[in-house]
C-alpha cells in the first residue's frame, strides 16, 4: 500500500468541501489520503468550522483512515504538502456582488468571470495565489497546485508566468459537464467518445469523435442548437442565443460563455432585467450558500447533500480528485485542464496558458494536439488572450495604464469613456483588496 498523501485545501471553508471529501471518500482505496487540511482566512472563521465538522463526519462515515485538520494557519498546513488545492475568493460574495452590480448600473454585462466583474476578480485573486506559490516554494516544493479558483485560466498564467511554478494544473468544470451531457445527447457513454477541447478558460471550442472513429461534432450540433429550445448547460446563463447556423458554419461546439460575445446585446437585455426584478446571481448565489450552510450545520448530516448542486460549479470538486489521482497514480487520464500551451495551438504564444484536452499523466498534463483555428475562432481567441494578459500583468504591477488596456480591449466593455468610469468604481470599491493600485 502506497504512503498516505497529504493534501491542503484553501479556501477549504467553501459549500464545495463537502464535493471535495466525497470524492476523496470514493477515491480512498487508490488515493489514500491520510491528511486533509482544510485552510481558510479570519473571515471565513465560521464557514470553515461548520464544514470542518461535516467534513469530519462525512470521513468517519465512510470509514477511512483520514485526519481532517482546520486551520487559519496557512503556513502550518503547507508543510510537506503533496498537493494544493485552491478554491479562495478574495472579498468574498460581497465582492462578487459588487463586480457584477457595477457594470450592470452602467448598462454593461456584470458576470463573475467575463467582462469588468471577471477583470477584477482577476486583480483581487492573482495576487494572493502568487502569495500561496511563494509559501510552497519554501514548504512544499515538489507539491502540485491543482487551482479551480476563477478566472481559472487567468491564475494558472499568473502562476506560470509570474510564480514561475510549473507544477499547476488550472480546473474549469464546463468541459466537465460538457462532457456528460453531450454523452447523452448523442445517446453515447462518456467513455465511448473523445471530445478534443481547444481555446481559453471559458472561451473554448470543441470537436467529438466516437469510437469507430466517426465525428459527431455536427450531428451533435444539429441537437443541440437546431431546435427552437437550446437550454444551457450553465447554471447562470439561462438560455442558449447562439444561432444554429453561425454554429453549423463553425463545426465546433462554443463553449456556452461565448453567448456573451456573440450575442452580447441578448445577454446584457437578459442580466439587466433579471437585476431589476431579482439582483444579480451573486445575491442568488449568497442565499443559496445560506441554506447550504444551514444544513451543513446538522450534526446528523454526514454526507454531500443534493442541493449543492443548485449552487452551479457541480463536478468541479470531483473532477479535482480525479487530477490528483492520475497525477499520483500516473493514470493518463483524458481531462480538460488549463496548462502551458507548449505548442498546442499554433495560434497562440507556447509559454501561454490555454485549456486544452490532456493525458494527465505522473508528470502533469501533456496536451493532445490541435493545431491551428480558422479565422471565425481565432480572432476572439487571440483578442481575448492579449485581454488576458493586460489584466495579469495589471494585477501584478498595479498599472492603471495598463488596465485600462485590458479594459478598452475587452469585447464586454464596448466604450472608452464609459470603461474608465467602471474602473474607476470598481477600483475604489475594492480598494482594501487592490494595495498594488493605491501605494
Amino acid at each position: 500500500m502506497s504512503k498516505g498523501i497529504k493534501i491542503v485545501t484553501i479556501g477549504g471553508g467553501s459549500s464545495y468541501t463537502p464535493e471535495l471529501v466525497e470524492g476523496f471518500i470514493k477515491r480512498f482505496d487508490e488515493l489514500p489520503v491520510r491528511e486533509l487540511w482544510l485552510v481558510d482566512i479570519e473571515a471565513g472563521k465560521e464557514k470553515l468550522e461548520i464544514v470542518g465538522a461535516m467534513a469530519k463526519r462525512m470521513v468517519k462515515a465512510a470509514g477511512v483512515d483520514c485526519e481532517v485538520h482546520l486551520t487559519l494557519d496557512r503556513r502550518e498546513a503547507l508543510k510537506d504538502a503533496d498537493f494544493v488545492t485552491t478554491q479562495l475568493r478574495v472579498g468574498l460574495l460581497d465582492a462578487r456582488i459588487l463586480d457584477e452590480r457595477i457594470p450592470l448600473s452602467h448598462g454593461l454585462i456584470g458576470q463573475e468571470t467575463n467582462g469588468a466583474g471577471g477583470i477584477f476578480k482577476a486583480l483581487r485573486t492573482v495576487p494572493v495565489i502568487l502569495d500561496i506559490v511563494e509559501d510552497m516554494k519554501e514548504l512544499c516544493p515538489n507539491a502540485w497546485l491543482i487551482n479551480f479558483t476563477n478566472p481559472a485560466g487567468m491564475v494558472t498564467e499568473a502562476v506560470l508566468r509570474y510564480g514561475k511554478w510549473d507544477k499547476v494544473v488550472g480546473l474549469c468544470n464546463i468541459p466537465v459537464n460538457a462532457v456528460f451531457e453531450e454523452a447523452e445527447i448523442l445517446e453515447e457513454k462518456p467513455k465511448n467518445l473523445f471530445f478534443q477541447f481547444a481555446g481559453i478558460n471559458h472561451l473554448h471550442w470543441h470537436t467529438v469523435v466516437d469510437s469507430k472513429g466517426n465525428d459527431r461534432t455536427d450531428e451533435l450540433i444539429g441537437k443541440m442548437y437546431g431546435q427552437e429550445e437550446a437550454k444551457s448547460i450553465v447554471a447562470n446563463i439561462k438560455d442558449n442565443n447562439l444561432i444554429f447556423e453561425q454554429v453549423e458554419n463553425l463545426h465546433m461546439v462554443p463553449c456556452p460563455y461565448h453567448n456573451y460575445y456573440y450575442y452580447t446585446d441578448k445577454m446584457l437585455a437578459e442580466e439587466l432585467e433579471d437585476f431589476k426584478n431579482n439582483g444579480t446571481r451573486a445575491e442568488k448565489v449568497k442565499q443559496i450558500e445560506q441554506e447550504l450552510f444551514d444544513l451543513y450545520k446538522d450534526p446528523k448530516l454526514d454526507y454531500k447533500p443534493q442541493q449543492l448542486a443548485e449552487r452551479g460549479g457541480a463536478r468541479y470538486s470531483d473532477a479535482a480528485c480525479e487530477i490528483i489521482n492520475s497525477i499520483h497514480n500516473d493514470k493518463r487520464t483524458t481531462m480538460t485542464v488549463s496548462t502551458r500551451n507548449n505548442g498546442t495551438i499554433t495560434d497562440l504564444p507556447s509559454d501561454t496558458a490555454v485549456e486544452v484536452t490532456c493525458m494527465i499523466t505522473g508528470k502533469g498534463p501533456i496536451p493532445y494536439t490541435f493545431g491551428s483555428f480558422e479565422p471565425k475562432q481565432r480572432g476572439l481567441l487571440q483578442l481575448m488572450k492579449s485581454m488576458e494578459l493586460l489584466t495579469i500583468d495589471a494585477a501584478v504591477t498595479g498599472d492603471y495604464g495598463t488596465l485600462l488596456q485590458a479594459f478598452t480591449m475587452n469585447p464586454l466593455v464596448t466604450s472608452g469613456d464609459v470603461a474608465k468610469q467602471v474602473m474607476d468604481e470598481l477600483l475604489e470599491a475594492h480598494k482594501q483588496y487592490l494595495p498594488n493600485f493605491f501605494n
